[in-house]
C-alpha cells in the first residue's frame, strides 16, 4: 500500500512538472513572439514603404543599417541620453540606497515613499507634470529636458535594485573593516562597492533599457529632439523602414551580451568568495 502510494505521488509530481513546464514555455513564447517577428522582418525584402508583409529573404538591410540619416540621428540621441542617464541615475541611486539602508535620519520614511512614487505614477502624469515644470521655469524643451526627465524616473529603479542587494549583505563585514582602521569612504570603496557591484550593474542595465525604450515621458519633453521611439512612432504613419528592425535587433543583441557578461561576473565573484572562504583556517577553540 505504501509503495503504491509513493508511485502514485511520484506520477502526480511528474504530471505537475510537465504541466508547469509546458505552461511556462507557452508564457515565454507569448512574450517573445513580437521580438521574433521584429528580428525576422529585419531580413525581409520589402517592396513598399511598410515592412509588414513578408516578401523574400535578404541581407541588404543588415549590410547598410545606417542608410537612413534621420533614423541614425534619432538612435544616436537615444543612446547618448541613455548613457548619460545611466551614469547619473546609477551614481545618485546607489548613494541614496546606501543612505536609506545604512543610516537612520529624520524623514527617512518620507524619502523612501518619494522614491517609490515615480514607480506607481502613470507615465502620462509624470510627463505632463514635468512639461508644466519646464514651461513654468521658462526652460526650452529638448535634449536637456529629456535627460532630466529620464534621470528623474530611472533613479527610482536604481534605488530599489541596489537596496535589495544591500539589505541582503552582511553588515558585519563593513564593521570589521572599520574596526581595522578603515574610514567610511574606504570601507564603501573597498568593501561595500565590490560586494554590491552585481546589483549596481543590474540597476545600470535596467536604467539604460528603460531610457532607450521610453516614449510617453519623452514625447512630452522632447521639443525638436527626436529619439529612437519617437522616430518609430512618427514613421508608422508614413512607412517604417526595415532599418528600424535591424537597429532594434542590434539593440536587443547588445542588451543580451551585457546581461550575459553581468551573469558571468556574478558567477566569477561568487566562485572567488567561495574559494576565499574555503581557504580560511578552521577556528581553533580557545580553552577557558
Amino acid at each position: 500500500m505504501a509503495a503504491q502510494h509513493r508511485r502514485r505521488g511520484g506520477s502526480d509530481r511528474g504530471v505537475r512538472n510537465w504541466v508547469l513546464g509546458g505552461w511556462s514555455a507557452l508564457a515565454l513564447l507569448y512574450l517573445f513572439i513580437p521580438v521574433f517577428i521584429v528580428i525576422l522582418f529585419s531580413f525581409n525584402d520589402n517592396r513598399g514603404r511598410f515592412n509588414f508583409t513578408w516578401q523574400s529573404f535578404t541581407l541588404k538591410h543588415w549590410a547598410h543599417p545606417f542608410a537612413n540619416p534621420d533614423l541614425t540621428a534619432a538612435l544616436k540621441n537615444s543612446l547618448l541620453i541613455a548613457g548619460l542617464d545611466t551614469v547619473i541615475a546609477t551614481a545618485l541611486g546607489t548613494f541614496m540606497a546606501v543612505a536609506l539602508v545604512r543610516y537612520s535620519f529624520r524623514g527617512r520614511g518620507t524619502v523612501d515613499m518619494f522614491v517609490f512614487l515615480p514607480l506607481s505614477t502613470p507615465e502620462v502624469v509624470l510627463g505632463a507634470a514635468l512639461l508644466a515644470l519646464f514651461l513654468t521655469a521658462s526652460i526650452s524643451t529638448g535634449f536637456v529636458t529629456i535627460l532630466i526627465a529620464h534621470v528623474m524616473f530611472t533613479i527610482s529603479y536604481v534605488v530599489v535594485t541596489v537596496k535589495a542587494r544591500l539589505e541582503g549583505m552582511d553588515r558585519h563585514i563593513e564593521e570589521a573593516a572599520m574596526d581595522l582602521g578603515a574610514n567610511e569612504w574606504t570601507t564603501f570603496r573597498k568593501v561595500t562597492l565590490p560586494l554590491i557591484a552585481p546589483g549596481v550593474g543590474a540597476a545600470a542595465l535596467l536604467a539604460a533599457a528603460i531610457s532607450v525604450d521610453d516614449y510617453v515621458i519623452t514625447s512630452f519633453n522632447a521639443g525638436q529632439t527626436t529619439t529612437f521611439p519617437l522616430f518609430i512612432f512618427g514613421a508608422t504613419r508614413q512607412g517604417v523602414p526595415a532599418e528600424v528592425n535591424v537597429l532594434g535587433s542590434m539593440l536587443l543583441l547588445a542588451v543580451l551580451v551585457l546581461m550575459g557578461l553581468n551573469v558571468l561576473l556574478q558567477r566569477r565573484l561568487s566562485r572567488r568568495d567561495l574559494r576565499a572562504t574555503q581557504a580560511l583556517p578552521d577556528a581553533v577553540p580557545v580553552p577557558v
